[in-house]
């Protein structure tokens, strides 16, 4: 059996030496390597790093991996996780010994990035046009039998494109049709337009028609009923789709896939079909920031917000009390998200965080943090959005319930 990633390519990461690239680390690291680290059990402490730092915790991170697992085991869908959430294979290899059945991603570039630690199960969930990613990928089908790859396509003209750069490949590339909402990204609005893409796909000797696919959260993170009775509606239209389309499918498995970190409950409710025309339909979910979770987006709109638990905090200390009210801390845009909220005090009773420049974040204190919030105090944030955290950070230490470093993620943006 071939593995989903390659262990030892994974495992070396663990003995590359440690030095300046990597910010907030302890200079006291520099020359040792993360295994080292690791095996000292050295505790990760205020005192030793550069802050601001970023940190996972062990325990959420596992305990999370467990319940999306279980949440797709029980309702037959499989997972396919957004690897650009963290670009990281270290925790990659975690999902695929969770259960993943493949990494989604959405530019060549991060599958390229994959394929280097050996994963050869992808889905590439956009379309292709770049002459050199078409490339690519035939290179890679043509190179590995045990290399899979799907993406979208949402036109005839993308068809044509990709078929004039992939003429004479010796395995076609798999596509589902890719069905968008009115006023969000890609994807056929129009019946008539989706069905045309999909004949014209079929007929293409350089692509093989594999299924339907979609993306419900294109206009927001509304669980408002209002909204989600819109996300069914458009979830409806991808089964409509996959069964008025099932004589055009060119596998004995159909495909159907949807779902971000806001509605893969609806995901799975509307779109597990089970089969259409004798060919089994595969339902596979994309969601990527499950497996950190955060304190702000998906811990409001995550359909196991009961379930999984925050793993990310971002530790800053306080450079400034300028005015009664208002702390300046050593954290800004260069280190935490800030695009669907801003990072949460975790030991604060009742202030927040108003605005953030590249390097400093405001912190309006209220009446009862004024008196506890003195000039060099650090603080540990919550963040909103695992996405846009984790692409800027190289190396974030994993800490157990002691603060004791576990593990050393690698990320590669």
């Amino acid at each position: 059996m071939v593995e989903p990633i390659n262990a030892a390519a994974v495992t070396a990461l663990a003995g590359e030496p440690l030095d300046w690239r990597f910010k907030g680390l302890p200079g006291s690291w520099w020359g040792r390597t993360p295994a080292e680290i690791c095996a000292a059990a050295a505790k990760f402490v205020y005192e030793d790093a550069l802050g601001p730092v970023c940190v996972l915790r062990a325990e959420a991170l596992s305990r999370n991996l467990a319940v999306m697992a279980g949440w797709c085991r029980d309702r037959d869908v499989e997972l396919a996780p957004h690897g650009k959430t963290h670009m990281a294979p270290q925790l990659l290899a975690r999902q695929f010994e969770s259960g993943a059945s493949a990494v989604t991603v959405a530019t060549i570039s991060q599958a390229r990035i994959y394929r280097a630690f050996g994963v050869r199960d992808f889905i590439v969930a956009n379309e292709l046009v770049d002459a050199a990613a078409l490339r690519w990928v035939a290179a890679e089908l043509d190179g590995d039998p045990e290399f899979n790859l799907m993406c979208w396509v949402d036109s005839v003209a993308g068809v044509q494109h990709m078929a004039s750069t992939l003429e004479g490949v010796s395995r076609p590339v798999d596509v589902c049709v890719e069905i968008g909402l009115a006023g969000g990204r890609t994807g056929g609005r129009e019946t008539s337009a989706v069905e045309e893409v999909a004949r014209a796909a079929a007929e293409c000797p350089a692509l093989r028609l594999v299924g339907v696919a979609g993306y419900e959260a294109a206009l927001g993170h509304d669980i408002s009923q209002e909204a989600l009775t819109r996300v069914t509606a458009y979830l409806s239209q991808l089964r409509s789709a996959v069964e008025r389309l099932a004589d055009l499918f060119e596998t004995d498995s159909v495909v159907v896939t949807a779902g971000g970190s806001t509605y893969f409950d609806a995901v799975a409710d509307v779109l597990t079909i089970g089969s259409v025309a004798g060919r089994r339909v595969r339902t596979i979910v994309r969601s990527g920031c499950y497996l950190t979770h955060d304190h702000g987006l998906y811990a409001r709109t995550s359909p196991l917000r009961e379930g999984l638990r925050p793993a990310f905090e971002v530790w800053a200390q306080v450079m400034s009390r300028p005015e009664r009210n208002l702390a300046l801390l050593t954290m800004g845009r260069r280190d935490v998200s800030f695009d669907q909220g801003m990072p949460a005090p975790l030991e604060l009773s009742d202030s927040i965080v108003t605005k953030l420049n590249d390097q400093h974040a405001y912190l309006m204190l209220g009446q009862e943090d004024q008196g506890a919030v003195e000039v060099g105090r650090w603080l540990r944030f919550g963040i909103s959005h695992p996405c846009t955290t984790f692409d800027k950070w190289q190396m974030i230490p994993v800490l157990d319930e002691d603060d004791r470093v576990v593990d050393l993620i690698r990320t590669f943006f």
